[in-house]
């Protein structure tokens, strides 16, 4: 790991600032035989390098620190998400604020203002289809051992269920298993509030895949008119191509833009587009 250390000093080296100078060398002991670099003006320049963690260097961070301020999960996936485990990173904790941030997105879906909000609700397609692609996503990121892309695949997720407002229990018991692996302790405590008070959750499967959530069952067309989208129509997956054709010439808006022509031509791909041509 590498980290950059950069010491920032503003002063001019003349007689009256000599103090200043003289005060800042004995505030810390392994200033006390710096030596500094002038300019042709007797100013000081201000450097930074890039440099490996050392305790000689003095910048050096403990994980018991970060564990205190964020706790061990959000540690946890903060190195994971930072890059493939095979490649070099650069150390900056800037970044374990947005790891944080998730966590707690994470655990109100499952409670509010210190009250659950887990429901025996149905879940929608939408949520069944957002909790599945995870699904298959993740498992398909563990066989490759990348973890990175495992903690970004949860944060989108996450972000969808929350727009979603989904407080299934049948989702969120699946997020929970997905997210063990990485935040065993936060899964731990939200495996309870699913109700699961006699379990452990290192003790339960891994979700299994249901391809059927992730099959569209309508299409949406874009309706173009000499190449240009007017608008959208959605009609069934299977519909055939004359039975989308006849839908899109009776529908009210293509006689506006048409404005009483007969058409050319209408061009249809199955799955994709129409285009009538005027």
């Amino acid at each position: 790991r590498k980290s950059i250390q950069q010491i920032h000093v503003d002063i001019n080296l003349v007689d009256s600032d000599k103090l200043v100078v003289d005060k800042f060398r004995d505030s810390r002991i392994e200033y006390k035989n710096a030596h500094y670099i002038l300019d042709e003006n007797d100013e000081y320049i201000c450097g930074h390098e890039i440099e490996k963690m050392s305790k000689s260097k003095y910048n050096v961070q403990t994980p018991d620190e970060l564990i205190e301020k964020f706790g061990a999960d959000t540690l946890r996936m903060y190195e994971m998400f930072l890059g493939p485990l095979e490649q070099t990173k650069p150390w900056d904790t800037k970044g374990i604020n947005g790891v944080s941030n998730f966590v707690r997105k994470t655990y109100r879906l499952f409670v509010q203002e210190e009250k659950s909000v887990v429901s025996d609700t149905a879940p929608s397609k939408e949520s069944l289809k957002t909790i599945h692609k995870t699904i298959k996503k993740i498992g398909e990121d563990l066989e490759r051992f990348s973890f990175n892309t495992c903690i970004s695949t949860l944060m989108i997720c996450v972000n969808e269920l929350t727009e979603q407002k989904c407080y299934s229990r049948e989702v969120l018991r699946d997020l929970v298993k997905l997210l063990a692996p990485f935040a065993p302790f936060i899964a731990e405590e939200l495996w309870e509030e699913l109700g699961n008070e006699a379990g452990t959750i290192s003790a339960a499967g891994f979700p299994v895949f249901n391809e059927s959530h992730l099959i569209e069952a309508n299409v949406t067309y874009p309706i173009s008119f000499n190449g240009k989208v007017r608008f959208n129509l959605e009609f069934p997956k299977d519909m055939s191509r004359e039975e989308v054709e006849k839908n899109v010439m009776a529908h009210e808006n293509t006689a506006k833009y048409l404005e009483g022509n007969a058409p050319k031509k209408v061009i249809v791909v199955s799955g994709k587009i129409v285009n009538v041509v005027v």
